[in-house]
């Protein structure tokens, strides 16, 4: 009887032990998630997110949604697949927001003295809900990648809308009209080199007219799918990793 009381006690210590290096695990697993997607993020879309004055009806429509799509869609591969958690959309892009917001209200507000609404990130935690539900309901992340992804990139503006519709508002200044954000972007100056100092919304994207927010959101949302399968081999790809295994 004292082996088996020794063994139970054994293996309720090793319990034990798992538990505690569990608790261990996932904070530096999350933190090193927010980190990688946070860098990830500046190197792909950069100032395309960072400034209001950036944020214009096409190429912030265009380069956001793709460029955030790659880990939600290794995440995905990861918590579908080893666990039947289909919320990996949503904690990636939770945690980026919580890094983002930490590192522009105390670096570009508290050190730098920018208003926070010329810092402010965009709004991803609806497109990460529409992304982990149709994952719910269809439970293939084929359609995820075909239908989900989509989605992702169609209603990014839309999402957004609330945000930066203050901004868009058009102003006179010094006889030239231009938007808000752009009185904000001429009156905090960042740098001195050019594509700081030129109006973001007289870009050179005009082929479809006045119209192409709708164009760029649906080509963001057609990029974006083969992104997400990409980004899914990805996942496939470290799932196999020795380190990944271990935890």
């Amino acid at each position: 009887m004292s082996a088996v009381q020794s063994a139970i006690t054994t293996a309720e210590q090793q319990h034990r032990i798992y538990k505690a290096f569990d608790w261990v695990v996932i904070p530096i697993v999350i933190l090193v998630i927010t980190g990688a997607f946070h860098i990830h993020a500046m190197l792909t879309m950069g100032d395309w997110d960072f400034w209001i004055d950036w944020k214009d009806r096409r190429w912030w429509v265009t380069v956001t949604p793709i460029a955030l799509i790659f880990f939600p869609a290794a995440l995905h591969y990861l918590l579908w697949t080893n666990f039947r958690l289909p919320f990996g959309a949503t904690l990636s892009c939770s945690v980026l927001l919580i890094g983002e917001w930490a590192n522009r209200t105390a670096n570009f507000v508290g050190w730098a003295y920018f208003p926070l609404n010329m810092v402010v990130p965009a709004e991803i935690i609806p497109m990460a809900l529409c992304l982990d539900a149709i994952l719910l309901i269809s439970r293939s992340l084929t359609i995820t990648g075909i239908i989900g992804s989509m989605v992702w990139g169609v209603i990014f503006y839309p999402s957004n809308w609330a945000l930066i519709a203050p901004f868009h508002v058009p102003v006179e200044y010094n006889g030239v009209m231009m938007s808000v954000a752009d009185l904000i972007g001429y009156n905090y100056v960042r740098t001195g080199t050019p594509e700081y100092i030129r109006i973001i919304e007289e870009g050179t994207l005009r082929t479809f007219g006045e119209d192409v927010t709708p164009v760029s959101a649906f080509f963001a949302g057609f990029v974006s799918v083969f992104m997400y399968f990409i980004w899914l081999g990805v996942g496939a790809w470290f799932a196999k990793t020795t380190w990944a295994k271990r935890i």
